[in-house]
């Protein structure tokens, strides 16, 4: 104990003694991501004392030699703590938002508790003018500064008192509603995920249809392989899945639903690796099933021939030609086959028949809050991304609610 003392006061820390080591063992390493050294602390969990709590960080009567840097480095450790032993979040997803914030601090050279909401516009500007992100993007680097803000000024981790006994001031919000860039409900993904018009879906699984035959009359090979590619894009469509959710499907995936007996044994689907929440790994969800065309689709391939291509004690939907598991890459590569051959725009993936879902859905007035559901998204904003409706459709809502009020107004009677 007495050396590892010594160790600390060659860095310029005194103060230490054995009662103040107890709630916490402290050392001394370089940040990955930054110059100034941070100050690990390896906590022994006090009842009542959060993950990332100031004291657990910031020991009473503790000198540093830069004290700025050590305090922002003590921010910057606890909300890792916090993110990760409290939120439960991955240690990736909280290193990502940790060097969000360490950017900002190198870009504007002040620590978080002098931002300001201004230097804040100006790291949006330079990420937008110098590094070309994309709006999407702008808001993830957004969503961890508002985060790493609110877990500052937070009274359950005390980092703002901390502040004021040192610095005579405190951290603020530098993220506000009127300098972020907000969630709409126009379309702004990747133009390759863009939805495909009805004509567009029904042009591709007609083509990827007659080449099923076609084979299948010339004997040629493969046609069982284009059946399965078929009835992959089918499913795609018609349950809004992402590729790697397809290429991971079971056939016990699928349960009866009582309220939809008309789709047998494909009435609801369980995605087992759905995407989840940034940090927090794979994520489980219901859909429930609204196409009968994808349900005859798989119940077919199922039957007729999933039997004969299984993978031996597998339950999994989709094999390769060899007999090995299919991958989303392969899926990807396959569309981009079919795509092509019907000139479709060569940017498309997959995914424009996961944004194709959730736009039809929406043209044919599903309630938001269900297409959300249906989709796994956390928040309704992410689903306006995915829906972008047609000009026709627009007009026809337009001309229905224009009827709509015509009927609704009374009619004037004589003399008033």
């Amino acid at each position: 104990m007495q050396e590892y003392k010594r160790d600390l006061s060659r860095e310029g820390i005194t103060g230490w003694s054995c009662s103040r080591l107890i709630p916490c063992l402290l050392t001394l390493y370089l940040h990955p991501m930054h110059d100034y050294p941070l100050r690990r602390m390896v906590v022994m969990v006090k009842q009542g004392v959060p993950y990332g709590e100031s004291s657990l960080y910031l020991a009473p009567g503790v000198a540093f030699i830069n004290e700025e840097e050590a305090v922002f480095a003590a921010m910057v450790e606890g909300w890792t703590d916090a993110q990760v032993g409290g939120r439960l979040n991955k240690r990736q997803s909280a290193d990502s938002n940790v060097a969000r914030a360490v950017a900002l601090q190198e870009f504007t050279n002040e620590f978080q508790w002098n931002w300001t909401a201004g230097m804040f516009d100006e790291w949006m500007m330079h990420l937008i003018s110098e590094r070309k992100l994309m709006r999407s993007t702008l808001r993830v680097y957004q969503a961890s500064i508002r985060a790493f803000c609110n877990y500052l000024i937070s009274d359950h981790y005390t980092w703002a008192q901390q502040c004021e006994q040192r610095f005579g001031t405190h951290p603020t919000q530098i993220v506000h509603e009127w300098n972020s860039a907000r969630h709409i409900l126009d379309y702004e993904g990747r133009p390759g995920r863009r939805p495909l018009a009805r004509d567009e879906v029904q042009r591709l699984f007609d083509h990827i249809d007659s080449s099923v035959d076609s084979r299948l009359d010339q004997h040629k090979k493969g046609a069982l392989q284009v059946y399965r590619d078929a009835t992959i894009m089918k499913v795609i469509y018609g349950w809004g899945l992402r590729a790697d959710e397809v290429a991971n499907l079971e056939v016990t995936d699928f349960y009866r639903n009582p309220h939809a007996p008309e789709f047998g044994d494909y009435g609801i689907l369980q995605v087992q690796f759905g995407k989840g929440s940034h940090g927090s790994g794979k994520k489980r969800r219901s859909v429930l099933t609204l196409r009968a065309g994808a349900v005859a689709a798989l119940k077919a391939y199922v039957d007729e021939v999933w039997p004969t291509v299984r993978m031996s004690g597998s339950n999994l939907l989709w094999v390769t030609e060899r007999g090995n598991r299919l991958q989303a890459k392969e899926i990807t590569e396959r569309f981009a086959v079919y795509r092509d051959e019907i000139r479709l725009d060569s940017v498309l993936s997959p995914h424009c028949l996961r944004h194709s879902y959730a736009t039809h859905l929406a043209e044919e007035g599903f309630d938001p809050r269900f297409i959300q559901e249906q989709m796994g998204h956390q928040w309704g904003t992410t689903t306006g991304i995915y829906t972008h409706v047609t000009g026709n459709f627009m007009n026809t809502m337009m001309r229905q609610a224009l009827e709509k009020n015509q009927q609704a107004r009374p009619t004037k009677g004589p003399g008033k």
